[in-house]
């Protein structure tokens, strides 16, 4: 198993910094498409509360994310993230034009965007093909998980078969994949978790996002907290649950989160996960990654 800044290193030479970006786009599951509600875990910044100001241009969105961590990185290189949101639901034209103007950015080294597998329409997929022969470009997959019972729960709104497909496309197109994977969703066992990471592992994905199930105000999961149907996890428990699966995480696959962080203004719970320097200290010490990162 490598993480990501491990990996970044070996392979460009230095850590990259991400800089997050919004596309100023929808979701399917917001417009009506499949739904209007959203994933029942998703803000109303669709799952890009810490990106960008999505009504500036991304030369502006850019310039002022190098400022935010400039003092980190003087100088440094980045990948630009399109994170909020659905990332590639928007005519092929526009979205030309906004990820041709982040691409080119001198000191953007990778080109990364989140999005849904059933949001790949063969216009996209040309798209990103032309993108990745200027340079790298990383497509990154909300898959969550792969129970159907859960799937329906948290609203996502796609069968299996669709993100094996989209796995299969992209690779055709020679894209780099990530996938997005939940720990702690209601109604799943630590084995229901194991069996989403080995799946995401044989689909032959480049990289996994770990992410701990999050309450955020303003989403529907947090009426189900509220009522009492959606437990969440101590550190201690999740630090558990990660040895047990980091061990299923083949050597040839990037792990790129090993938890997350929701802002705080919206946070309900697990509150601990407010404090990130002590959960990622202690993840690293516990699982012995001190200095990997």
């Amino acid at each position: 198993m490598k993480l990501l800044n491990e990996y970044l290193r070996e392979r460009f030479g230095c850590k990259l910094y991400k800089l997050s970006l919004s596309a100023d786009v929808t979701c399917p599951n917001r417009d009506g498409t499949l739904d209007t509600r959203g994933c029942i875990f998703c803000s109303a910044g669709g799952s890009g509360d810490f990106a960008a100001d999505r009504g500036k241009s991304i030369h502006d969105q850019l310039r002022e994310a190098r400022k935010r961590v400039e003092k980190k990185n003087p100088g440094g290189r980045y990948i630009a993230y399109f994170q909020s949101y659905t990332g590639t639901y928007a005519p092929v034209s526009y979205l030309r034009r906004i990820f041709t103007e982040a691409i080119l950015e001198e000191d953007i080294e990778v080109l990364s965007i989140a999005t849904r597998p059933d949001c790949l329409g063969e216009d996209v997929m040309a798209l990103l093909s032309d993108l990745r022969r200027i340079k790298p470009v990383w497509v990154e997959l909300g898959l969550q998980t792969i129970h159907e019972a859960s799937a329906a729960y948290i609203r996502r709104g796609y069968p299996l078969a669709v993100y094996d497909e989209a796995v299969r496309k992209l690779h055709a197109a020679g894209i780099e994949v990530i996938v997005h994977v939940i720990l702690g969703l209601p109604g799943e066992s630590r084995e229901d978790m194991l069996e989403t990471v080995r799946y995401v592992a044989a689909s032959g994905a480049e990289g996994i996002k770990l992410q701990l199930l999050h309450v955020l105000r303003g989403t529907d999961l947090a009426g189900e907290y509220e009522a009492g149907r959606v437990p969440v996890m101590t550190l201690e428990e999740y630090t558990a649950l990660l040895k047990q699966i980091l061990p299923e995480i083949p050597d040839s696959m990037i792990v790129h989160r090993l938890t997350g962080d929701g802002p705080k203004k919206l946070l309900i719970a697990p509150q601990w996960t407010g404090d990130k320097k002590r959960v990622l200290n202690t993840i690293y010490r516990e699982l012995g990654l001190t200095g990997r990162g």
